[in-house]
């Protein structure tokens, strides 16, 4: 569908609209469905060729709590369990109120994509979480590139307008500060819209050197796994009419990335749920691998070589679809035993079948004595062939951003909404804390794509009073 998707040209762009979304990611997308559904006369700019962000990226799932499809897998879940575990797993230092918006509204998303025929009917678990709350496409494809292709099926049914190559330079304010409208620059055409309302949905900084530098200049010289596009647009947008950036030194490294070719490769977090390990260059384990993503990055890191081996069989290579697509760029080594991969790896055959043995038996008897891995757990690594990606540590997400309530309005320094501007996505902060849970990302793009969605419209009819 996104390949028969058409942009539309500028020449289309009308003088006005209700509300203008920047960025075409899930976030954006998901907020220009609610808020046309719901009267709202929309457009979406997106300043890249591609439509989807970095949305198109993600490989792993959607979290929710207390779904349907969840008690269809006989797993009963809390959503209060749910809340708990991401606070801790952020360290405390997630916005309370918007992770309590959060939890409660991940089932209810999970139906909304249903009621558009967006079906996530599969599940698994990523790091940190208890349960599996990681909703997925039966079909188990990448959940990024299906969730893009489906909400542009449903932005074309409907007809809303989106625009490609079309970057918003400036946001427009009245006398009083409201935000009321924003300037485009197109090729050589630059033009002005007015809207009652903006929802900056331009995704996060991780493809920022400046941004990066300015805040975390110990990761300037890390690869990132995001799409060249983002770079902060919205931050600057929102520093240039007085909005205050939260959080901006939390960002998060992803412990899995192939990144031995120019192209970077994140390998998801699935991989691990069903069941994959990971092993130094000697061909032992030496971290839970599905702890939290700032703890199996820390200690890839402090490895000697900085990077490691995810080792895993066919039946996970079955339940993780994406390897597929990994194979096929050429990033896995096969083995036809486990003995016959440690000799491609440069591993003495010996430790990596003992270490592998040692972890069947954990799988068995449901005890992980050496690292207390509790999670991913559902098969061994017992089925031939035999596989391997060498991974190392990227950066991938940016926990910091603009400071937003949860209704997704924007706030200056002094703690007061910005009238006429919402932020959500990646692009807003406080929610994950120090440390964002696979799966949560997707989610939040749901969840406070339709919640500004949901406020630009009552924002836009209370100017009509």
């Amino acid at each position: 569908m996104a390949e028969k998707f058409q942009p539309l040209s500028v020449s289309k762009l009308d003088d006005s609209y209700d509300a203008v979304i920047i960025g075409s990611g899930g976030t954006g997308l998901a907020a220009a469905i609610q808020a046309h559904e719901l009267g709202m006369k929309v457009a979406v700019l997106e300043k890249e060729e591609e439509l989807g962000g970095n949305t198109n990226r993600a490989s792993s799932g959607m979290n929710a709590a207390e779904t349907n499809v969840q008690l269809h897998h006989g797993v009963i879940d809390n959503v209060g369990d749910f809340y708990r575990e991401t606070y801790k797993d952020g360290g405390r230092l997630n916005d309370k109120d918007m992770l309590g918006y959060f939890v409660y509204h991940t089932a209810p998303a999970i139906d909304w994509l249903a009621d558009h025929d967006i079906k996530l009917d599969d599940i698994t678990v990523t790091g940190g979480m208890s349960k599996k709350r990681t909703h997925r496409p039966a079909s188990m494809a990448p959940i990024g590139g299906f969730l893009v292709n489906s909400l542009l099926g449903v932005v074309a049914k409907e007809d809303i307008p989106v625009f490609n190559r079309t970057k918003v330079i400036k946001l427009l304010q009245d006398a009083d500060g409201r935000v009321n409208g924003v300037e485009v620059k197109s090729g050589d055409l630059t033009k002005h819209v007015s809207a009652k309302a903006v929802i900056l949905a331009t995704g996060g900084f991780g493809a920022s050197k400046e941004y990066i530098e300015r805040f975390r200049p110990d990761l300037k010289d890390y690869k990132t796994t995001n799409q060249p596009g983002a770079t902060g647009d919205g931050l600057k947008l929102a520093e240039s009419v007085g909005a205050e950036l939260m959080q901006m030194n939390l960002v998060q490294v992803h412990p899995t990335v192939q990144q031995d070719n120019p192209h970077v490769y994140l390998i998801g977090e699935a991989v691990r749920g069903e069941g994959a390990i990971l092993v130094n260059a000697d061909g032992q384990r030496f971290v839970n691998e599905l702890n939290t993503r700032k703890i199996v990055s820390n200690a890839i890191t402090a490895l000697p070589e900085h990077s490691a081996y995810l080792i895993f069989d066919q039946g996970i290579r079955d339940r993780a679809k994406a390897i597929e697509f990994y194979d096929k760029v050429g990033l896995v080594v096969h083995g036809d035993t486990v003995e016959d991969l440690a000799e491609k790896l440069n591993m003495d055959p010996a430790t990596l079948k003992q270490t592998v043995t040692t972890w069947n038996q954990a799988v068995e008897s449901h005890d992980d004595a050496e690292f207390h891995r509790t999670t991913g757990m559902d098969r061994g690594i017992t089925k031939p062939g035999f596989f391997a990606i060498h991974i190392a540590p990227a950066i991938h997400y940016t926990m910091g951003g603009i400071h937003v309530t949860p209704k997704t309005q924007v706030l200056d320094g002094n703690g007061d909404v910005i009238q006429g501007l919402f932020a959500a996505g990646e692009v807003a902060g406080g929610l994950h804390g120090n440390n964002r849970v696979g799966g949560n990302s997707i989610a939040e793009t749901i969840v406070f794509g339709r919640q500004a969605g949901q406020q630009v419209t009552l924002y836009a009819r209370s100017l009509k009073k």
